[in-house]
């Protein structure tokens, strides 16, 4: 089995198809489940944030597999599978690995080292995890990106800068001459962007007030940065009071007219929101900073070492990761190559009785015991050296070479792969760590190339 991931991302699209790419938890979910079924595709996980709309999938043919994600992916948001075609970038195995690596980092973000990502991708991999549509190979990959992007964030001066969406939209703010000091601001929406705003804004002294749909949870976010909650029926009067509008709800339609913003008389909008909250003609009546309007800016603001240095560390861990994977691919053949030497053993040591009637039960202990050493003594070192190498980055079938070598039995293999009928663990098998699905909540709080589809 191999990763495939396929992107429409801020790199690939324009903002409009972008903003058509996206999903909200509902059409993500069914999407996944829909994946799932296909024959080719044993689990998927699906991203979607205001830079990228992505599907990660463990599949068992790559264009059988990426045929039915495009496919679904056009019947879950009405576009053309020609057009998703066109505005996607695929990655496949080591490069999805490296490609996830580097989300969760936050290093191919719009604005790069902004940590609001890791966030989004434990929501997916959580919402999988809840839906059974993620198994122990995306579990395990997904479990280890939010612990790379958790070390960027913490290890490098590109994670700990502070970067986000919001920064850049006050950069953009400040450089059209609008001061924050003294404003009065009226966020709408209470997700995670909307939180982030929240305490961006409460650090610059703004007079803030927070209008959502679900008053409750807008008074929670507003008791945490010291702000007033109003109910969304209370819009009209919160514009009418306010200089500056953030908006970022996550609807799928729009919140504010181009009226609202005139009959305000906003100094300024910003909207973080995709799709789009305010109407684009509310532009002729104040400054609209959007995500369209970012994604033509260079809000990349690392310096070369600072982003060098995140690199590094990210392909360190891809490297590490690929290494423990094809040592892990060894380990069946391993298993199954011990079990064939206690077949053997234990087939000359009844053969052996036949001949030696005559030996106490102690003697017969005692051979039994020294045999099954030679034959622990004479694998030992094999099949560590094949661990070992397997960890290489040469392309070499080292599971492939010992089958090979020792003429392993096929069925030692199924054996070791199939697990028995009382669902048992297979003889002489270990079950690793990863096989269950930790979930991704415990993960946080616990210390490529690609190619046009």
């Amino acid at each position: 089995m191999s990763i495939l991931v396929l992107s429409v991302s801020h790199k690939t699209a324009p903002v409009d198809l972008l903003s058509r790419a996206s999903m909200d938890t509902v059409t993500a979910a069914r999407l996944e489940t829909g994946l799932a079924e296909s024959e080719h595709i044993d689990e998927a996980v699906v991203l979607s944030t205001c830079n990228r709309t992505e599907v990660y999938a463990n599949v068992s043919r790559f264009h059988h597999s990426l045929d039915d994600i495009t496919s679904r992916i056009a019947e879950s948001t009405g576009l053309a599978a020609s057009t998703l075609q066109q505005h996607c970038a695929v990655f496949y195995d080591e490069a999805a690995i490296s490609h996830l690596f580097n989300v969760t980092s936050g290093l191919d973000s719009m604005v790069v080292g902004e940590n609001q990502i890791l966030g989004q991708v434990k929501t997916a991999l959580t919402r999988a995890q809840d839906s059974g549509t993620v198994g122990p190979q995306l579990n395990q990959l997904f479990q280890q990106g939010l612990r790379v992007g958790k070390r960027v964030q913490s290890d490098t001066e590109v994670g700990t800068a502070g970067h986000s969406l919001m920064t850049a939209a006050l950069d953009e703010l400040y450089q059209q001459g609008i001061r924050l000091v003294g404003q009065r601001v009226v966020i709408v929406g209470a997700g995670s962007m909307a939180a982030l705003s929240a305490h961006t804004l409460a650090a610059e002294g703004v007079d803030l007030t927070l209008v959502n749909r679900t008053y409750d949870k807008a008074a929670h976010l507003a008791r945490a940065v010291g702000a007033v909650a109003r109910p969304m029926a209370d819009l009209e009067a919160a514009l009418a009071e306010a200089d500056i509008l953030v908006t970022c709800t996550g609807a799928r339609g729009t919140v504010i007219t181009a009226e609202q913003v005139r009959d305000a008389a906003l100094s300024a909008v910003i909207d973080l929101a995709l799709p789009a909250d305010v109407e684009r003609d509310a532009a002729r009546y104040a400054p609209l900073i959007n995500i369209a309007l970012l994604m033509e800016r260079d809000t990349d603001h690392a310096t070369a070492s600072q982003l060098r240095d995140a690199q590094q560390l990210v392909g360190e861990e891809t490297r590490a990761f690929l290494a423990e994977r094809r040592a892990a691919q060894v380990k069946p053949t391993v298993v199954a190559l011990r079990a064939m030497a206690r077949d053997v053993v234990d087939s000359e040591l009844e053969r052996l009785a036949g001949l030696t009637p005559d030996l106490t039960d102690a003697e017969r202990a005692e051979v039994h015991k020294t045999v099954r050493r030679v034959v622990d003594k004479l694998l030992h070192q094999p099949t560590v050296r094949v661990q070992q190498y397997a960890r290489s980055e040469q392309e070499v079938d080292y599971a492939a070479a010992l089958r090979d070598l020792f003429a392993l039995d096929p069925g030692h293999m199924r054996a070791v792969l199939t697990p028995p009928p009382d669902g048992t663990a297979p003889r002489g098998a270990s079950v690793p760590a990863t096989a269950g699905v930790i979930s991704a909540a415990e993960t946080v709080s616990s210390g490529a190339n690609g190619a046009r589809a």
